[in-house]
């Protein structure tokens, strides 16, 4: 019983077939569409404008239920930091200033699978974003990573591609889009581009795709740069559940700390993960919602921005919200999807994890040896040690793990974000080197 138990667990199951050309997109397109790369204009329009500020006037004119005192962030969004957003986005927030932002980087499309793709090419690390992010959160680092330093003997040339569904990026027409299938939609739109071998950066749901592609596609992935360590493996689960009732002979004691008190950590996901329980169940629902209200869509956004960036927020009136520099790069994200009607898109792929469960349980437990570089945000709630990680990323080169930050590291701290892909990278460089000697 106790073999067929250990083996239930260790067992390692074939890679999946994945239909590399499945049609997301609708039927009659099929024989009809353009597969070539088009240049694509970002624009706020006249139209766009009127409507989000007669909204704006809307929520001002109405009796919003205030929160109660003294409970910060802990039933969700403060009313009073909802009103400073408000009279932030509706006063300050320069409509034409932020759209010549959004144009700085070229933005290009092109039909992938039945679905207009939109990425932005800089100048060949692809950087996937994830949710409620979107490709505007890499935008302060595309001049940190492609800019020349002494230090490394190279620049990136950086794809930031939306994934289907999210801002500019179509959405699947039928059911069946989750991970694994996007991680495929981004293998073909690198090889669209004319990219064959490339490097990949991940977090959050990014993180979740890119390690399908480097499970599937390992001879095409040079190398992945995670800030979402996390192994999904039955082996971590059952680990991380034994290593509660005897930590000790498993763990040092800075890593229990980080890993334990079960209760706490069960707790927390308790609390902050009914949005995942919706999403998986009924997106639309919710979906409709917030396509009607851009208070109420900023209200579901910036709160997880505040939540996952430092847990201790939700006991701040303000949330821990930044200062109106970082606030207008939030905003700048909750923008993406307003003006593209995409929030309900975006949040199906959670329901599509659930409808394809199988197939995600298949490809977390399959180890991959592409080099694999990750970097442990100080605020992340899910920490896992290097030899957890190492079942699924056999070829983990280093870790790094910072004094501050969470899981939106780009928007908190960019430079640090920048400085450990460009650490990575040539820590990759050289494992390839050294391979290729041997």
């Amino acid at each position: 019983m106790l073999y067929k138990t250990y083996l239930a667990f260790t067992h390692v199951p074939e890679t999946p077939q994945m239909d590399l050309n499945f049609w997301w997109g609708p039927n009659h397109t099929r024989d009809s569409h353009d597969d070539s790369i088009r240049p694509y204009r970002i624009l706020f329009s006249e139209a766009m404008q009127m409507d989000i500020s007669r909204r704006f006037e809307y929520y001002r004119l109405r009796t919003i239920p205030k929160s109660m005192a003294d409970v910060a962030f802990t039933y969700g969004f403060n009313s009073e930091a909802l009103d400073r957003v408000y009279n932030y986005w509706s006063f300050k927030y320069n409509m034409d200033e932020r759209e010549r932002y959004f144009r700085k980087y070229k933005h290009y499309k092109t039909n992938i699978q039945g679905l207009d793709i939109h990425y932005v090419h800089v100048v060949h690390l692809l950087m996937l974003h994830g949710w409620p992010s979107s490709f505007v959160e890499f935008y302060e680092l595309v001049p940190l990573l492609n800019r020349a330093r002494s230090d490394y003997g190279f620049t990136f040339e950086l794809i930031i591609p939306s994934l289907p569904g999210f801002g500019y990026s179509q959405g699947a027409v039928r059911p069946g889009l989750g991970p694994a299938q996007i991680a495929v939609i981004m293998r073909n739109l690198m090889h669209r581009i004319g990219i064959k071998k490339f490097y990949v950066h991940g977090g959050d749901l990014g993180h979740i795709v890119g390690s399908h592609m480097i499970t599937l596609f390992p001879k095409e992935v040079a190398g992945f740069h995670t800030i979402f360590p996390v192994n999904f493996s039955k082996m971590s689960l059952i680990t991380w559940l034994v290593g509660a009732l005897y930590p000790k002979l498993f763990l040092d004691q800075s890593v229990i700390q980080k890993m334990y008190p079960i209760e706490e950590k069960t707790n927390f996901f308790l609390e902050e993960s009914g949005y995942l329980h919706i999403q998986m169940t009924k997106p639309d629902s919710i979906g409709t919602a917030l396509t009607e209200s851009p208070m109420g869509l900023a209200s579901y956004i910036l709160e997880k921005f505040s939540t996952f960036s430092d847990p201790s927020n939700k006991f701040k009136t303000d949330g821990g919200l930044p200062d109106n520099g970082t606030l207008t790069r939030l905003l700048d994200n909750v923008m993406v999807y307003w003006i593209t009607e995409s929030i309900t898109t975006s949040m199906r792929v959670y329901k599509e994890i659930v409808n394809n469960n199988e197939l995600e349980k298949t490809l977390n437990n399959i180890p991959t040896p592409v080099p694999t570089w990750a970097l442990r945000p100080y605020q992340e709630v899910i920490y896992q040690p290097d030899f957890m990680l190492k079942w699924k990323y056999s070829s983990l080169l280093g870790t790094t793990d910072p004094k501050g930050g969470g899981r939106f590291i780009a928007y908190e701290d960019p430079k640090l974000l920048a400085d450990d892909l460009f650490k990575a990278v040539n820590i990759f460089e050289r494992f390839h080197l050294d391979n290729e000697k041997k």
